[in-house]
């Protein structure tokens, strides 16, 4: 099994879904297009593809010029039946790629936030399993409406759109669930002047909110990550 992963930003990581690669035994391709590694030409030499999230927007080609032939990419994943995973901006470009509509800022989640899912999510491969709602770990402030042959699986009171699914096994989740309590408590760390300037007294919440939405998410995130491997 080998899984192309895609990072967009600096100080993001696999985390949960890494840990359900490794139980799996895959052979991980990472690649940082940011930072100018050459993107695969097609999916001909990977079974999966993973793209992560970034403080960036989904519409930033200016800034990141990769992005339209990610979409390409992203395409032809699809086209050959392997399985893709957008999370959080990986979503929105998933999103974008199949002609949905992105929208820039005036949906902002920070922090663990209740989603709840969809009843087409009761009978899907990846959700199914999972409670009608649980917590889980969000950082975005865009959102997007979904391309025509989008499945909705999930939502929140301010992101209609948290899960999709396009076809058999092309996923977007808005929401960070790989993002297990250590790497929480690393990105509070890694992008603390970022937080501060937007939310002040995370600090402050830090360890109450985790105490309280935790070990839920993580469960919730971990069993996410191994039932989207499942699909590859």
């Amino acid at each position: 099994m080998r899984v192309l992963v895609v990072q967009n930003y600096d100080n993001t990581g696999l985390g949960q879904v890494g840990a359900a690669l490794a139980e799996a035994g895959a052979d991980l391709d990472l690649r940082r297009p940011y930072k100018g590694d050459p993107l695969p030409d097609d999916a001909t030499g990977h079974d999966a593809m993973v793209m992560l999230g970034g403080g960036q927007n989904a519409l930033a080609d200016d800034d990141y010029p990769y992005f339209p032939a990610l979409l390409e990419l992203t395409r032809d994943f699809a086209a050959k039946d392997r399985s893709v995973l957008g999370i959080c901006l990986g979503s929105q470009l998933v999103a974008r790629t199949f002609g949905g509509e992105n929208k820039i800022g005036g949906a902002s989640e920070f922090g663990w936030h209740k989603v709840s899912l969809t009843p087409d999510a009761k009978t899907d491969p990846v959700l199914g399993a999972l409670p009608q709602d649980f917590p889980i770990f969000e950082w975005h402030d865009d959102t997007f409406a979904l391309p025509e042959n989008a499945v909705r699986l999930a939502g929140s009171d301010i992101a209609e759109n948290q899960a999709f699914r396009i076809g058999r096994a092309v996923y977007g989740f808005q929401f960070h669930f790989e993002a297990d309590r250590p790497m929480v408590k690393d990105w509070s760390t890694s992008f603390a002047p970022l937080i501060a300037e937007r939310h002040p007294d995370w600090h402050d919440r830090l360890d109450g909110e985790m105490a309280s939405n935790g070990a839920d998410a993580d469960a919730a995130g971990l069993a996410i990550a191994r039932a989207w491997v499942a699909t590859i």
